[in-house]
């Protein structure tokens, strides 16, 4: 399958010009609107985009073509209603599910029944040779040659038009070499109708039988299991992806799915059609990838149908952050996203398994795509990956770059955006800034979705967001100190060091021109040595320059913060740490008063301290007892 989300696309019309739509949908279900938000369908008997109107919660076209103004008092972004959009779901769904008996209608949607992938016959690993049949249309042709095409999907050290790599290599590169997946390409055949009649009859039989008619083609050799049945045929037909008009998509938008026919002794299974181009220069291999994802490894799609589970709402699902979410789109199709970590390892492609679930100081590299690193709950299906996504080779064109971290449940479902312990996703990005930008379908991903660098603590069961595991208790996961984006990417695992954070709300007038100011204390009964620390102050004054800042430990030591600069700024709202004016402190004991005292040095400016507040990490110390106070406490009991 594959989603398209808020792209602005280009569509023909018989009797009209070219027009851009933003399309969001599916093969299953697609919505087609304006660039200025209104919702069109195409009328067949005007053979144009006409803005749509409800009739029974159903779309029709009001007769009015979009190269015209709207209707007076027609609304933005009509929706049809969710028994609607689910009828036509479930009759497109029955068109291209599976007829294999073993196969639960709604398991090949984006919930896998088979350890979390899609039933059905699956060659992940060995020599695999696919079947491509190039398709003209009778009123559609390609200058695209089959040497070019087979140079996309067989060719080493393909680089053309931009193309990060041939299909073959995309795949062995996933793999370790475990998947060599080579095509072997016949046509183009010449279809007996135009482009049109198409989107409504299936392609598959008239163009296969063209193939094996003109070419020769003895699909026995595509059988490489010698079972009866051929592996992989694809077919790439000429012009323009084609992404449905109809109200429900159309049999040209991009797919995979299954038909039985049969050619003496053997037949056809899964098959995949996507679009060719018109020229060299639109072709691409993401969607051709995306779709043999599913046809050789049974992955699921990893973004939301909105038709199942009762929301009847999009979500963006994992994002392009994985090619079988919508990273396959990644520069137009050209260097779409790697297979991410996690249906990696459904399919075996990992050799070396590294268990965070010890304490310590690990490192992710970047296109190290045969290891994984894993934290295991105390659930069999659920358990969290780490995984380097700088923007470096395949992950270029990322939204974002850092670390990702992935929370797995094997029995949840993409459908499931909300969340619960009940429904939630088979494979959630935890997005650094706990937006939920992806569950919540606003974008596809953006800066703050991975982990930069960071400085103490970054994910655990108390940060948003929380590595807790799905029914809310505590996973045991816990994150630090993560190194900047790179080729190598270093974090801690294991125990965080304690945590105290107080603030003073002080309210205290600072006198002018008097050298002992004001001094504001602060307790701490807890014992330990420090290991961070950082001071927060919120100062109203008319001269800061006028001002010093100190902060006094417990034992007496002194960090100057803010000595008399800053001139005739208003105003002192500062953080400091111990990377830099705090460091005196380090390994202090923190148990007693702390003070923050604030002097005005010159006449004429006054101000106030509204508040403070100190933030120490601490590595526990035993309490020490003097021997006359054991004796004592020996006494007494």
């Amino acid at each position: 399958m594959s989603a398209i989300f808020n792209e602005t696309l280009i569509f023909d019309q018989e009797k009209g010009d070219l027009v851009r739509l933003v399309v969001n949908g599916d093969e299953f279900y697609a919505r087609h609107e304006t660039e200025e938000g209104y919702t069109v369908v195409y009328d067949s008997d005007l053979g144009q985009f006409c803005y749509a109107i409800l009739l029974e919660g159903m779309f029709a076209s009001s007769g009015v073509p979009m190269s015209q103004e709207p209707p007076s008092g027609l609304r933005r972004h009509l929706k049809e209603s969710s028994s609607v959009r689910n009828a036509k779901f479930e009759q497109r769904y029955a068109q291209l599910r599976p007829a294999e008996t073993e196969i639960d209608p709604h398991t090949f949607r984006t919930l896998g029944r088979n350890r979390a992938l899609l039933p059905g016959r699956r060659l992940s690993e060995g020599n695999v040779k696919g079947l491509t049949v190039l398709v003209e249309f009778a009123d559609v042709t390609t200058d695209i040659t089959k040497a070019e095409v087979e140079a996309l999907l067989n060719g080493d050290n393909y680089r053309e038009n931009g193309i990060f790599c041939s299909v073959r290599e995309y795949f062995r590169l996933m793999s370790g070499g475990k998947l060599d997946y080579t095509n072997v390409v016949v046509g183009p055949v010449k279809l007996s109708h135009d482009r049109r009649y198409y989107q409504y009859n299936l392609l598959v039989k008239e163009a296969l039988d063209k193939a094996v008619s003109q070419f020769g083609i003895n699909l026995a050799d595509f059988d490489s299991n010698g079972d009866g049945i051929i592996d992989a045929v694809n077919f790439m037909y000429a012009g323009r992806t084609v992404y449905g008009v109809f109200g429900v998509s159309d049999n040209l938008w991009p797919h995979n799915s299954f038909i039985e026919l049969y050619y003496g002794n053997v037949r056809t299974h899964f098959y995949t059609i996507t679009s060719l181009g018109r020229r060299r220069v639109d072709l691409s291999i993401g969607t051709f990838c995306h779709e043999t994802g599913h046809l050789l490894c049974r992955w699921p799609d990893l973004y939301d149908y909105g038709k199942f589970g009762g929301d009847f709402e999009y979500s963006a699902g994992f994002g392009e952050y994985c090619l079988m979410g919508s990273g396959n789109h990644l520069n137009n199709g050209r260097t779409p996203a790697p297979v991410c970590a996690y249906l990696r390892d459904l399919v075996g492609w990992t050799e070396q398994e590294i268990s965070l679930n010890n304490p310590g100081v690990y490192e992710a590299r970047h296109d190290d795509y045969g290891t994984i690193l894993r934290f295991k709950t105390d659930k069999p299906n659920e358990y969290f990956l780490i995984e380097n996504r700088t923007q470096l080779g395949l992950d270029a064109y990322l939204p974002d770059s850092g670390l990702a971290v992935y929370h797995c449940d094997t029995k949840g479902s993409m459908e499931y955006q909300g969340g619960t312990p009940e429904r939630h996703y088979e494979c959630a990005l935890l997005q650094a800034d706990g937006h939920l930008d992806l569950e919540n379908n606003r974008n596809r991903g953006d800066a703050g979705d991975l982990f930069g660098q960071v400085n103490g603590v970054a994910l655990s069961d108390q940060t948003i967001p929380s590595s807790a595991e799905w029914d809310r208790s505590d996973s045991g996961l816990r994150i630090a100190n993560i190194t900047i984006p790179g080729e190598i990417i270093r974090f801690e695992v294991g125990q965080i060091p304690p945590l105290i954070t107080q603030t003073v709300t002080a309210d205290l007038l600072i006198p002018d021109y008097q050298p002992l100011g004001v001094t504001s204390p602060l307790e701490i009964r807890q014992q330990g040595k420090i290991k961070k620390i950082t001071v927060t102050v919120d100062i109203i004054h008319t001269y800061i320059g006028d001002l010093r800042v100190e902060l006094e430990a417990p034992s007496g030591q002194v960090a100057v913060l803010h000595n008399q600069t800053g001139g005739s700024q208003r105003d002192l709202r500062q953080t400091y740490s111990s990377d830099d004016s705090l460091s005196v402190f380090m390994d202090e004991l923190i148990e007693g008063t702390w003070k923050l005292h604030v002097k005005d040095l010159m006449r004429r400016d006054t101000g106030r301290l509204n508040q403070w507040k100190l933030e120490i990490e601490y590595e526990p110390t035993e309490q020490v007892i003097s021997k006359d106070e054991r004796e004592r406490v020996a006494v007494a009991t």
